[in-house]
């Protein structure tokens, strides 16, 4: 009787699993790296019975992921990109969630001789002037889009053996600038999720053009029928509710804010 009842509770275990929802989502390693998904998500299963399997890569890939329909949203940080994928008609009802901003990282005994009042794009010219160690993530992410950028406000090309574009998360490109001590451009939260594990400082921080707002979109159902545009929907409207900008409010790390709402600011 015992033996009935456990392969009872297994068959109905497995029928729930084989008959969840399921939402893909591609995002950015900043999401994931900082720990902000693993608040979110269960909430968001709790409420909806939806799980969500997550890819997280740099932005340019997670968008070229959702334009080929291998995933049902996307979440993701480079506003100009995001932008050209809603012209081409392969997202809808995007949606600012939150924003935190960018900080420029280098080793304590800051060779480049970066003083606190300069600007990013001084930052950038002292770092290139003394051939100080750079560490790019040179992955098309949010973030190297905006590292082009900034280099290119600064009127610089990087090249040379003290700029190594490696093509790597940020997660890794954090370690590799552990390492190396070199300077680096990374989000804050992904920063301060690992603090405890690296040897580098903020350098540069408060720029304007440091801002870094985040974007929820769907997969456009029109350009690949299979997504799962009203799950998309669901998640989307759970990030910019009261219940989503809440746990997003409140999520820190070091007594530290990571990110912060937006979802009024679309």
């Amino acid at each position: 009787m015992k033996k009935q009842l456990q392969l009872a509770l297994l068959f109905c275990f497995s029928l729930n699993a084989y008959s969840a929802d399921i939402l893909y989502l591609a995002t950015t390693t900043s999401t994931e790296n900082s720990g902000l998904l693993a608040a979110l998500n269960p909430a968001f299963t709790k409420s909806s019975n939806i799980h969500i399997n997550v890819v997280a890569v740099g932005t340019g890939k997670a968008l070229r992921l959702a334009e080929n329909g291998d995933v049902d949203a996307l979440f993701v940080h480079a506003p100009a990109a995001e932008i050209e994928f809603i012209k081409k008609g392969y997202g809808l009802d995007r949606k600012a969630v939150m924003h935190n901003d960018f900080v420029l990282l280098g080793p304590k005994n800051n060779p480049a001789k970066i003083q606190p009042n300069f600007s990013i794009v001084k930052a950038l010219n002292y770092i290139s002037r003394t051939e100080s160690s750079f560490i790019s993530r040179g992955d098309d992410s949010g973030t190297h889009k905006k590292e082009m950028t900034l280099w290119k406000q600064a009127k610089l090309t990087p090249s040379g053996e003290w700029y190594n574009s490696v093509g790597q998360g940020m997660g890794a490109v954090l370690n590799m600038a552990h390492e190396k001590k070199a300077y680096t451009l990374t989000d804050r939260g992904t920063y301060l999720a690992f603090k405890d594990k690296i040897d580098l400082v903020v350098a540069s921080q408060g720029d304007k053009s440091l801002f870094n707002p985040y974007h929820i979109m769907a997969v456009n159902p029109a350009k690949h029928p299979h997504s799962r545009y009203l799950l998309a929907k669901k998640y989307i409207n759970f990030l910019v509710s009261a219940e989503g900008q809440k746990i997003i409010n409140q999520y820190t790390k070091h007594n530290e804010q990571l990110f912060y709402p937006d979802a009024k600011k679309d």
